[in-house]
């Protein structure tokens, strides 16, 4: 059993970080560190998680001086992270108790370096809105013209990201940016079993159409390095993908 470093960022989510650190320590696969990331400089919350810290020695905190975003605060994670293996979740999202026994297991036997399975998407009170399947790979022209990878289902070996490959310092978008630019030289494979539950919250950046555009446009122009036309052409489809999946709802 190898061990598996857990990646949270935490600002301002009093009401469900509890919850979703106990998802974690209930997994069936015990083998894992949880590398907590304190993102508010304004301290809000932080004798609650040093009580987390307490419950477990495998949760580790790691206090930022100033506020830089989920992005910025995971890239911390991994640098100090234990594990062969790497896990995101966000401090509002939920894994059922099996998430790393099976995800891992699949991962060694497909002998693959990145993962992700599928999802429900559910809101505030816990009531699923939907599920979302995962696709059997995404690959880099895939990922240009729409994400279907969430965050809080990825698992990676450590060993991919080389120094250069992190999330970059966006508010939105920081997870698409990296699964692109990992997408280039690995192989990017979904595990169609629904093993973690994204909340939806109303207001958050993630539902900031605006910051979403905005970040898009950047990831496109600066990190990805397409030119002006190229960035616009393909925030558009990124765009229309977006407002496509938001009328199935």
């Amino acid at each position: 059993m190898q061990l598996v470093s857990v990646i949270i960022p935490y600002y301002k989510k009093s009401k469900y970080i509890n919850q979703s650190i106990n998802s974690i320590l209930n997994q069936t696969y015990s083998k894992f560190e949880i590398i907590l990331i304190h993102d508010d400089p304004g301290n809000h919350d932080l004798r609650n998680l040093l009580d987390l810290k307490k419950k477990d020695k495998r949760i580790k905190l790691i206090k930022n001086i100033k506020n830089i975003g989920a992005g910025l605060s995971r890239n911390k994670g991994i640098e100090k992270a234990r594990g062969p293996y790497i896990a995101f979740c966000d401090a509002d999202d939920l894994w059922k108790k099996s998430k790393l026994k099976n995800q891992i297991s699949y991962m060694r036997n497909k002998n693959l370096d990145f993962c992700y399975s599928s999802y429900d998407q559910i809101n505030q009170k816990e009531k699923k809105i939907k599920t979302i399947i995962a696709p059997k790979t995404q690959k880099f022209n895939d990922l240009l013209k729409d994400c279907k990878i969430g965050l809080s289902t990825v698992i990676l070996k450590k060993k991919i990201l080389s120094k250069k490959l992190r999330f970059p310092k966006l508010k939105t978008k920081e997870d698409l940016c990296l699964w692109i630019k990992l997408s280039k030289k690995n192989k990017l494979v979904g595990y169609n079993n629904v093993l973690s539950s994204w909340r939806k919250l109303d207001g958050s950046l993630s539902s900031n159409t605006f910051q979403k555009i905005k970040d898009g446009f950047c990831l496109y122009n600066k990190h990805i390095g397409f030119n002006f036309l190229k960035s616009f052409y393909y925030l558009f489809l990124l765009s229309m993908n977006f407002i496509i999946k938001t009328i199935k709802r």
